[in-house]
């Protein structure tokens, strides 16, 4: 059982690394191996009758066989199950022709509802497709809407925000599109987000009453308040008590954890509380995780078991224990559905299943057997669950903890073994945690020892009793135990030296690391048990190899509407602008740059040019400067523009302006002020428009310009405009790129950063066929992701992000 589950999850995470999905074909090849296993089992069985004497050797070779000939057929079987599960997901999709336009249908709110400071986003389940054939007397569905669609809803001083609630049946007029993320070094995969929840179509609510083919008006109503379905009626359980705990709570500082603990919301959240969370490394326990689910199991199992035992006619008729376990799972169950049933629950449930099933068979089930019950009850409905971290960690977490703890000789006290597990949590989840996150949390076992005995113990049944009882106190009383973590952990935050973060480490080295910690928490008698630190070296030392002297390394970011770059020299690093701000709390900055900059290595920005003051250029500043050291600020926005207070040294772009770093030049050819040296919000001809050259090659970043600045251009630099790469001014707007710049500019590579399917058409066909006729290769962020340039005397290398590490969920938008 343990050998087929380790290798069925191979095999799975195999397939997720492919770039196309294999031919289910080759899977026939499988059945070849139960009849090669019967062979093995009969040379052993014709041993011990003795009818074949084989040497030890022989024996340990026929064993190893039947392991290897398990262990292919279960990677086989993993890969290709995982390969059918995608090929079924993938077949279904919104046509091409379909995205971008009015579509009516009428589904129902398939999840809780998240609110954001512009509406609300919700998974929607399409029952039926409303739009029609025009002219036809009947409705004939002429659009095809996949089932599962995410949707968002926007709200204005024009429109009245709808209010949607979970499990409700609405006619809505839609507007979806293709998923589509962003895709850079070291960032969230979107795409693969969206394909693991069978999301095939995302979109927003249409707010116009624009005509409708063959229908008067989309208008977007409520049809039934409550749709049939237990996954709806969950739903709507789910936000009936997070509605409690805000009429009850009210504006209460820790409302949303309540209800991430109670309920898994852990939307409701606020950004800065998830901050402190991750840096004292306790964010594990801010949702219903593993370790709150085994809580209530066990409570249920105790007390059924204690109460059952009461009753001679219940116990004769089924023994204690197998009601208790049965009591226990069907506990573990009910917290899990109503957390959302993500992987850490999951988890817990199968493993919670699998000793129930043992004590109603009247079997004994090894720990190894458990765990591997509970891996193979994820991943055989969900094989894009190894690539989520919660997998990776929840998995982790109990290996280790049954590492330490499982077939130890001796019995040590609950204090010495409690401490035991938190010292083996802290150290073994440190590979990981470095190579999804690049950070780790300093002070996390100090932190946890508190928080989770106050929080599992206290908190969590305070909140669950407030959510079923009809009773104000015990949520008051939670609050009140939250807000004593709360304060334990804001003072843990605050010291200087509460979270290690580097650059992320090579595979190999996290490989390394985690035999080193499997070496250093062996038992007490083994010997040099130090020398699994050496093997955690790796991972802090092998840092990623800078640019040589002479060498410019740029990536031109997938941000979507919006502009970001990143310039490396040997030793120095400059950010030129910081892309669009997506919502209040999400931004280009701590959604893309910083972790894509922390993986890189890069610690600190030597400067930082915002060349503009447009939201889809500037987005991600205070992100930027509060994440990570910036040594100057160069941009054209006013002197007391708010991004700028905070910069500890701030100057104006202009033209004349240069430096060298490590051997590259750089050269600001753009804006000049007037004598007021005033300047204008939103003016696209002040973008600082910055030369990077080395040796004969040079990359042209020009902003937002428009043709004025173009023509100035033109006549003050005309033999410093001629460029290797050119990124297009305005993202390929009409507005700029005359032929003359165009021509002047003679860029080999011209790179267009615009989102996928924006609503303003970057880039515009004429531009796009200007620079094709000067020659130009043409790079589309939307279509390439992003852009990595590697320039130095000799030449350039470029390197399209989405398409050299194409996975076979990735998407291809079609020209």
């Amino acid at each position: 059982m343990v050998v087929f589950a380790i290798f069925f999850a191979l095999g799975v995470w195999l397939l997720q690394q492919q770039a196309a999905l294999p031919d289910l074909a080759w899977a026939w090849l499988l059945l070849g191996f139960p009849l090669l296993h019967p062979l093995s089992r009969w040379r052993e069985s014709a041993r011990v009758r003795g009818v074949e004497r084989e040497s030890n050797f022989q024996h340990l070779f026929v064993r190893s066989l039947r392991v290897l000939l398990l262990a292919a057929f279960a990677c086989g079987a993993g890969f290709y199950h995982a390969a059918w599960q995608a090929e079924q997901r993938l077949a279904v999709n919104l046509p091409d022709e379909w995205q971008g336009r009015d579509i009516e249908v009428i589904g129902v709110v398939a999840e809780l509802p998240r609110r954001y400071e512009r509406g609300l986003r919700f998974g929607f389940d399409v029952e039926q497709t409303v739009t029609r054939v025009p002219g036809q007397k009947f409705f004939v569905p002429q659009a095809s809407v996949p089932q599962h669609i995410y949707l968002s809803t926007y709200s204005d001083d024009k429109t009245a925000p709808l209010e949607l609630r979970a499990g409700e049946r609405w006619r809505l007029t839609l507007r979806l599109k293709q998923p589509h993320g962003a895709a850079n070094p070291h960032g969230f995969d979107f795409e693969m987000w969206a394909l693991e929840r069978n999301i095939r179509a995302i979109g927003y609510v249409h707010n116009s009453e624009k005509l409708l083919a063959g229908h008067p008006k989309g208008d977007n109503r409520r049809i039934d308040e409550r749709a049939d379905g237990l996954g709806y009626r969950i739903e709507t359980w789910r936000e009936t008590v997070r509605d409690k705990f805000n009429a009850t709570l009210g504006g209460a500082p820790y409302a949303g954890v309540l209800s991430a603990l109670a309920i898994g919301d852990q939307n409701s959240i606020s950004p800065p509380q998830w901050q402190i969370f991750t840096r004292t490394g306790v964010n594990h326990l801010m949702s219903i995780s593993g370790l709150h689910i085994t809580m209530l199991a066990s409570l249920a199992f105790a007390a059924v078991y204690w109460l059952w035992r009461r009753s001679t006619r219940l116990t004769l008729r089924l023994p204690a224990r197998k009601a208790a376990a049965l009591a226990a799972l069907l506990a573990a169950l009910g917290y899990a559905l109503l957390s959302g049933f993500a992987v850490p629950a999951q988890r817990t449930v199968y493993m919670v299943g699998a000793v129930a099933a043992a004590l109603w068979l009247n079997r004994n089930f090894s720990l190894g057997q458990i765990v591997s019950i509970a891996l193979l009850g994820v991943l055989i409905p969900d094989p894009w669950a190894v690539m989520s971290a919660g997998f990776w960690l929840s998995f982790g977490a109990v290996a280790l903890i049954l590492y330490v703890t499982a077939h130890r000789i001796g019995k040590a006290n609950w204090l010495a073994e409690y401490a035991n597990v938190q010292w083996a949590m802290t150290l073994g989840l440190t590979p990981m945690l470095l190579g999804l996150f690049q950070q780790v949390s300093l002070v996390s076992p100090i932190a946890n020892a508190i928080a989770i005995p106050l929080v599992s113990l206290i908190v969590v049944p305070l909140a669950l009793l407030g959510a079923v009882l009809p009773i104000e106190a015990p949520l008051w009383l939670a609050h009140i135990a939250m807000d004593g973590v709360m304060h334990f952990l804001e003072w843990l935050n605050a010291l200087p030296q509460a979270v290690w973060t580097q650059h992320a480490p090579p595979a190999w080295s996290i490989a390394a690391g985690m035999l080193g910690v499997l070496w250093i928490l062996l038992p007490r008698g083994f010997p040099a048990r130090w020398l699994g630190f050496l093997l955690l070296l790796p991972m802090f030392l092998n840092t990623p190899e800078p640019p040589a002297q002479g060498t410019l390394r740029l990536i031109v970011f997938d941000v979507g509407q919006g502009l970001a770059v990143t310039a490396q020299t040997r030793q120095h690093a400059l950010l030129y602008d910081t892309g669009p701000d997506f919502s209040g709390e999400a931004n280009s900055g701590n959604r893309i740059l910083i972790p894509t900059l922390r993986a890189l290595g890069i610690a600190e920005l030597d400067g930082l040019i915002l060349s503009h003051d447009d939201t889809d250029h500037t987005g991600g500043t205070a992100s930027i400067m509060q994440a990570m050291p910036v040594g100057w600020v160069s941009s054209s926005l006013p002197a007391t523009h708010p991004l700028l207070q905070s910069a500890n040294h701030t100057r104006r772009c202009r033209d004349g302006e240069s430096w060298s770093w490590n051997g590259v030049q750089f050269e600001m050819l753009h804006p000049v002020y007037g004598n007021d040296n005033t300047t204008k919000p939103h003016d696209n001809d002040l973008s600082c428009v910055l030369r990077i050259s080395t040796g004969k090659h040079s990359v042209l970043l020009a902003g937002d310009i428009e043709k004025t600045s173009e023509m100035r251009l033109l006549k003050q630099h005309a033999g410093k405009l001629f460029t290797s790469l050119l990124v297009v001014p305005h993202h390929g707007s009409k507005s700029s790129s005359s032929d003359e710049f165009v021509a002047a500019t003679l860029p080999d590579y011209a790179v267009f950063t615009a989102g996928y399917r924006n609503r303003f058409g970057h880039p515009r066909e004429e531009v796009l066929q200007r620079y094709a006729d000067s020659g130009a290769e043409l790079l589309r962020s939307d279509e390439d992701g992003a852009i990595l340039v590697e320039m130095n005397a000799q030449g350039l290398q470029v390197e399209r992000y989405r398409k050299t590490h194409r996975h076979y969920w990735t998407h291809a938008p079609h020209k």
